[in-house]
């Protein structure tokens, strides 16, 4: 090697690898990067989302006029009955989060290059991308609004563009300045985002009871969050003889040697002892003939 290349090399400028490059530089907004931060996203969603479901539990029964725990329904519970739900939930998540990358891959290569240029740029610019996820965590208080106020459309877009832009705005542009503060935004938006999503959650789960109410059958939303359709004709323990003319009962559950049932010919809620009740021809999610409706003894009394 001659002298010339040594002193070449000495006085070539130093770069530094792609792994150790500034924060504001390290990614490139594809494919990679994306697959990368996903469980970053997804935990925190996933949390408080099952989170939210026990309120949502609660909101469900108090239309019965009971509470979960009167049916037998506590933590431990609820996760056995909701694991089911959670696992076909990551069954349907993981090949839509599959097909929105492939399809943005397909987008990518369409447009050369331009849409992850596009996203790389919104990235580099610390106020769009905070605006962005103002807006997002405005829109997140969307399920609550619908939930405990009566807002018109309108209004609730005033409302959550208002409350991300003066909330969040700011405090993202400057947790945006270092990689622990945007890990931290992410982390916000993940967790946001899953509180959003049970109290919309909490809002069908409610107007599903009411249908049970009205109807006498569950949808398959509450079936999947743990709602059992089940009816029984209830018997005298002594003599095995029938009980309110032999009418169909729903059991909502069952907790300290109690029944807890619902009379949907009287749209009423009511317990029983247990040794003093037998349970005759158990039926789950029983067939309705078109029409049918709760409330036929009600509407005569």
């Amino acid at each position: 090697m001659s002298t010339d290349q040594v002193a070449a090399e000495r006085t070539a400028p130093h770069t530094l690898p792609e792994s150790d490059a500034p924060p504001g530089e390290e990614g490139n907004g594809g494919v990679l990067y994306l697959l990368e931060r996903i469980g970053s996203v997804i935990v925190p969603i996933g949390v408080t989302l099952y989170a939210v479901l026990y309120l949502g539990v609660e909101a469900m029964y108090q239309v019965f006029g009971i509470s979960p725990q009167q049916a037998g329904i506590d933590q431990s519970v609820l996760l056995g009955r909701l694991m089911g739900t959670l696992i076909l939930m990551l069954l349907i998540l993981i090949p839509t989060l599959g097909l929105a990358i492939g399809a943005f891959w397909i987008l990518d290569r369409l447009t050369r290059g331009a849409l992850g240029r596009l996203i790389e740029g919104i990235r580099r610019r610390p106020w769009i991308a905070a605006l962005i996820a103002a807006l997002w965590c405005g829109a997140t208080y969307w399920g609550l609004f619908t939930l405990f106020g009566d807002l018109d459309l309108a209004v609730m877009v005033v409302v959550a563009v208002g409350l991300g832009v003066l909330t969040f705005l700011v405090p993202f542009r400057l947790l945006r300045r270092k990689p622990v503060g945007r890990a931290a935004t992410k982390v916000l938006l993940g967790a946001l985002t899953g509180v959003g999503l049970g109290f919309l959650l909490i809002l069908a789960m409610v107007q599903g009871a009411f249908e049970v109410q009205e109807t006498g059958q569950a949808n398959d939303l509450l079936g999947y969050v743990g709602f059992q359709d089940q009816w029984t004709i209830i018997k005298n323990a002594e003599d095995d003889k029938p009980l309110y003319d032999g009418r169909w009962m729903m059991l909502l559950g069952e907790s300290d040697g109690t029944y807890v049932f619902y009379d949907c010919d009287k749209y009423e809620t009511f317990r029983r002892p247990m040794e003093t009740t037998n349970l005759a021809s158990i039926q789950l999610d029983p067939e309705r003939e078109k029409g049918f409706t709760c409330g036929s003894l009600a509407e005569q009394q």
